[in-house]
């Protein structure tokens, strides 16, 4: 449970005791009330088992165990559906990975944090069908020092589904962006009506699984949803304001973008750096993603001509060059924070030039804090060069490896504001 602060009471009637914990033979012979049962045993046994719950008057469960309609059992997943909702009780799968909220601690997965790692606490919640996928990104996202809200896996959603968990989300203080991977839906109209609510709300940003013909039949066999038409996703997608992408990379730099970054103004970016090189492929990049060069107001040109040196380039890119301090980044980024005719900042950093210091993730994060502008950094390099980039994204800053991940995500943001 990862030192989630509850009572845990494990049942199994072959072991006395459960690392340190009084081991029950069956959940009726606790003695205290419960407010979630976690199943995790083989299908033949789990009704047997959710039926003693509700003679517990248990209302919440978790089932993790697998061996229904995607395999084609329809028959014992209906009957197990008949039994919950017979008894009000809501279930989370079954088939599903588990879920895991990085605020409160709470963690129902049962890959170990050995294999697994969790993220920090962030305000980008995760809705996904498929657990093994979803293990994956939490995964990515901890080695990365991004932050998660909430993850959700939810499986065949025998008895709440992708809606529900959405509707839950949009009110939940610790969501701001929603990321959903989804492979279909059970009740497209109930989907179509909570959505059309909770993209008002908050950003949902989504990944549809089985867009070809042989991922439909692939969706079948995996969680036992009807994929059906792609055509027919992509127009309600539209229709209710979710915000497709076509890679889980894609999902969460948009996402990180949402979460970290104040809307801005227009498509207008300027290019800072201190690689001539870089700045012509950023430009490049900018040009190619049908993003707007900004145009720097003279004011601020002459400001900058004062206060740098005769070689710097003052211009889109803003060339730095090789002798760069942090200084000379703390400078440039300020006044154009000050100048109406720029919208977004991208700061192409290269640590390797020696007058740049670890001091840098402090001028760069300092003035994103100010919330005047988005303000996203490119860091390509090795073991320097990363521990800045890791220094930065602690505090906030967005950070990006490659030149085309962060335009490709910066259009993504004016594309999601319509910009």
């Amino acid at each position: 449970m990862n030192n989630y602060k509850a009572k845990i009471y494990p049942i199994n009637p072959h072991e006395q005791q459960i690392i340190g914990y009084k081991c029950y033979p069956s959940i009726l012979a606790i003695p205290d009330p419960i407010d979630l049962a976690i199943i995790c045993i083989p299908e033949k046994l789990v009704l047997q088992a959710v039926n003693e719950c509700a003679k517990k008057k248990v209302a919440n469960l978790i089932i993790i165990s697998s061996g229904y309609s995607e395999i084609g059992n329809k028959k014992d997943e209906e009957e197990l559906k008949k039994v919950l909702e017979k008894n009000k009780i809501k279930l989370m799968g079954v088939n599903c990975l588990g879920n895991y909220d990085a605020h409160t601690k709470f963690d129902s997965m049962f890959i170990p944090t050995s294999r697994l790692k969790r993220p920090k606490p962030g305000y980008i919640s995760f809705i996904s069908q498929s657990g093994a996928l979803g293990a994956a990104i939490l995964d990515l996202m901890a080695f990365n020092n991004y932050g998660i809200s909430k993850f959700i896996s939810y499986g065949n959603a025998t008895n709440l589904d992708e809606s529900d968990y959405l509707e839950y989300l949009s009110k939940d203080p610790n969501t701001k962006v929603i990321c959903m991977y989804i492979e279909g839906v059970k009740d497209g109209n109930k989907f179509m009506n909570i959505t059309k609510q909770v993209s008002i709300k908050k950003p949902v940003i989504i990944l549809k699984g089985g867009k070809s013909e042989g991922g439909s039949k692939a969706v079948m066999s995996h969680t036992g949803s009807m994929a059906g038409s792609y055509e027919v996703y992509k127009a309600v997608f539209k229709q209710c304001n979710l915000f497709e992408v076509n890679s889980l990379e894609e999902m969460f730099n948009l996402a990180r973008l949402l979460e970290n970054t104040v809307k801005p103004k227009g498509t207008k970016v300027q290019v800072i750096t201190n690689g001539g090189g870089y700045g012509v492929i950023g430009i490049d990049n900018v040009v190619k993603n049908d993003l707007k060069l900004a145009e720097i107001y003279l004011r601020t040109k002459n400001e900058l001509k004062s206060k740098l040196p005769p070689l710097v380039s003052i211009n889109n890119p803003i060339d730095l060059i090789g002798d760069a301090n942090d200084e000379r980044f703390n400078i440039t980024i300020d006044k154009c924070l000050k100048d109406n005719n720029i919208d977004i900042l991208l700061v192409l950093l290269l640590p390797q030039t020696p007058l740049i210091t670890e001091n840098i993730v402090n001028v760069i994060s300092k003035l994103n804090g100010l919330n005047k502008k988005p303000i996203i950094v490119v860091c390509t390099g090795g073991l320097f060069a990363q521990k800045i980039k890791s220094d930065l994204e602690l505090k906030n800053v967005i950070c990006f490896n490659h030149i085309t991940n962060a335009v490709e995500s910066i259009k993504n943001m004016c594309n999601y504001y319509k910009l």
